[in-house]
């Protein structure tokens, strides 16, 4: 989990000697900020902004396992989780909140690395820390991030604005995530039977680096901007392609076709899928945790977005009587299930 010679305790700083440590270098770069960490309340002003706010939690044992998860990576990593949902909304994310819970066995070592991730995602995608909590628990980490952000009325794109005859669109590749995630797990159980053998990851950089460092696709915003197309609706890959799109239909009361051979896969995530005998396409559309943006395009804005490299147009919207369905690379039709990620699958 985290090895150090130094351990600083966290009782010996105590709540308040914890924050102020954490927070003594924070720098506010918003202008929609007003007053960050320090008082009792944040202070936003977005000056006639539609505000957007979204709420991810992670659990340690449920989202994410420390026997491979390096700190830094995980706190970078609950940012990133939280900004997709405020890009997902066709909006930019501005500032965001942070909450742990830690048992004793964390140092204050450990928790500057989990912030270090935190900082340095934040710098990246100009985005404010502007408060939180934190608590003590007996059920090990847990991280809770509000993501807040801003949009125009006019630029809002929710999930229920499917057209029929919409084209289907995806930034990014799928399944690298998923695929990483059961690398990194083969490699814990190689690593618990023979602590002496060393974790074989080599050349598999890319899946890993997709499951435990995600970037959350804020530049998919701002390309679709400056060529002049709002999507219809958009939503961003968390549980599964197939999960995502069947939420779209739903809200938008549509049926889709989506494309088996469109579906775009990394080289590496196919041969790593296919070596764990795994069917690549299943892995894109249930693995999840891509945290690519899923949206749908008018038929009129094709000529703009046919060339972007990072963009797939993988399908269309259908009337919702036809239902919705994959078409696989042989021509047959299957209808689309959600199977990926349960919240409550594991619960008693």
């Amino acid at each position: 989990m985290f090895e150090n010679e130094e351990r600083t305790n966290l009782e010996d700083l105590g709540e308040f000697g914890l924050i102020s440590h954490l927070t003594k270098n924070i720098k506010l770069g918003q202008p929609s900020t007003i007053k960050g960490v320090g008082d009792d309340a944040a202070v936003l002003d977005f000056t006639g902004k539609k505000v957007l706010i979204s709420t991810d939690m992670l659990l340690e044992g449920i989202h994410f396992d420390l026997a491979y998860t390096p700190l830094k990576h995980l706190g970078y990593k609950a940012i990133q989780v939280n900004l997709s949902d405020i890009y997902a909304m066709n909006g930019i994310a501005s500032q965001v909140t942070v909450s742990i819970g830690m048992s004793s066995k964390f140092p204050l070592e450990a928790i500057e690395e989990l912030y270090e991730g935190i900082y340095i995602a934040c710098e990246k995608y100009n985005v404010d820390l502007i408060g939180g909590d934190t608590t003590s628990s007996k059920q090990g980490l847990v991280i809770s991030v509000t993501s807040i952000g801003y949009a125009d009325e006019a630029d809002v794109v929710y999930r229920n604005g499917a057209g029929e005859g919409d084209l289907i669109c995806v930034s990014g590749d799928l399944g690298g995530a998923y695929v990483g995630l059961q690398l990194l797990e083969r490699e814990k159980l190689v690593y618990l039977e023979n602590p002496n053998i060393q974790p074989d990851l080599e050349g598999k950089d890319y899946i890993v680096e997709r499951q435990l460092k995600p970037e959350a696709r804020r530049d998919i915003v701002e390309l679709l901007k400056s060529i002049a197309v709002k999507p219809t609706a958009m939503i961003d890959v968390s549980d599964g392609l197939a999960s995502e799109i069947l939420h779209i239909c739903k809200q938008s009361d549509k049926g889709c076709n989506l494309y088996e051979e469109k579906i775009p896969l990394d080289p590496m995530t196919y041969e790593t899928a296919r070596e764990f005998n795994l069917d690549p396409t299943v892995c894109a559309l249930s693995g999840g945790e891509d945290y690519e943006l899923l949206f749908t395009v008018k038929q009129a804005d094709y000529d703009k977005i046919k060339f972007k490299m990072d963009i797939t147009i993988i399908g269309h919207i259908t009337e919702p009587s036809a239902g919705c369905n994959l078409i696989t690379t042989s021509g047959n039709s299957h209808p689309l299930k959600a199977q990926g990620w349960n919240a409550f699958k594991n619960e008693e």
